[in-house]
């Protein structure tokens, strides 16, 4: 399902204007207009998901894929030695600004706990 108001998944249908890095028939892994890190990549489905929220056990899957893509990236961005974060936000309070469901892969840099 796709939302056409929705810039990801114009994204993923290469319908909008992004740095892809990565592209399966599940997911897409893109560089962040604004990165926060060195390396700052979206992962995301190609199926609409608003958020965490709205996954259910059918989803399983689709979020090991993401984040073995996650895991892929990292270690093609040399991130394995020194350390990333990966990060999924879940609703407006939580930082989310695109409604559909992404993990943020950030690495290239100290990290610092708690964040935000």
């Amino acid at each position: 399902m796709k939302e056409t108001n929705c810039i990801f998944c114009r994204i993923a249908e290469r319908q909008a204007p992004a740095k892809i890095v990565y592209e399966d028939d599940t997911v897409v892994a893109f560089e962040d207009l604004h990165p926060q890190a060195p390396v700052h990549l979206l992962v995301i489905p190609r199926r609409h998901l608003p958020s965490l929220q709205a996954v259910t056990a059918e989803d399983e899957p689709l979020l090991g894929r993401l984040f073995t893509v996650a895991a892929r990236l990292a270690r093609e961005h040399q991130l394995e030695s020194k350390g990333y974060r990966t990060v999924i936000n879940n609703g407006s309070w939580a930082g989310q600004s695109v409604f559909h469901l992404h993990v943020h892969l950030l690495g290239g840099r100290v990290f610092r706990w708690p964040p935000g």
